[in-house]
């Protein structure tokens, strides 16, 4: 089982200026607590013991709220001085975990995946990258994943309205010597220069999961968020 994750939580929420201005994306409220609570009791309950969140603009309010809560696994800090881009981040927070193996997610989406099941899957697919899949239906926002009879995801296709499919759920499982054997510069995007190049290369595996999911990022999301996590 997997025990250690890196959360990507130095977003700002552009889309959701209207509603939270100065504050990170993760820490904008849900009820009477911030979103990022929400998505560390998740963790802790999918049996997590070691979590590291990447930071930048306003880390303060995220690091003050952590630290001011008891949580019964260790939570690290990284700061970001300047945008690395995803990949950069996580990157970045690398150094801070023991295992050669872990999860990474999304600050500002909830995805209910049962972690210890997407774990065995992933070792046991021998994969070196995978990513897990949400089920969706009549929805334009998102792109959509192809993936094959063996689970290899095989294109990202661009957003457009379908009627069914997969979307990136935003919850992934990655290999440290494999991302390190990838020779990446300083600054880059793990969409852009680590999943669509490796899909090519048929690399990463799509695990699918029909879990409760939900993406903060824009207002309309975040008012359901209000009525279905509070």
């Amino acid at each position: 089982m997997i025990t250690e994750c890196i959360v990507l939580a130095g977003g700002l929420g552009t889309r959701l200026r209207s509603v939270v201005a100065d504050k990170p994306k993760c820490m904008a409220p849900v009820g009477d607590v911030p979103f990022i609570d929400y998505l560390l009791r998740y963790l802790l309950k999918e049996g997590m013991t070691h979590v590291v969140l990447s930071l930048g603009h306003l880390s303060e309010q995220v690091i003050t709220y952590i630290e001011s809560n008891e949580w019964t696994m260790k939570v690290d800090f990284v700061i970001e001085e300047e945008p690395l881009g995803t990949g950069g981040a996580i990157m970045n927070a690398l150094e801070e975990l023991e295992e050669d193996e872990f999860f990474i997610l999304n600050g500002d989406t909830l995805f209910n995946v049962d972690l210890f099941d997407y774990s065995n899957w992933h070792q046991e697919k021998g994969s070196k990258l995978s990513l897990a899949l949400k089920p969706m239906q009549k929805f334009d926002r998102y792109g959509s994943v192809e993936l094959d009879e063996n689970n290899k995801i095989t294109a990202f296709l661009e957003k457009q309205y379908c009627d069914e499919g997969l979307i990136n759920g935003g919850i992934y499982v990655a290999n440290r010597e494999y991302l390190e054997g990838l020779g990446l510069p300083e600054k880059f995007s793990f969409e852009k220069d680590v999943l669509e190049l490796q899909v090519k290369n048929g690399e990463v595996y799509g695990f699918e999961s029909d879990s409760y999911f939900i993406d903060i990022g824009v207002p309309a999301d975040y008012e359901r968020a209000q009525k279905e996590l509070v």
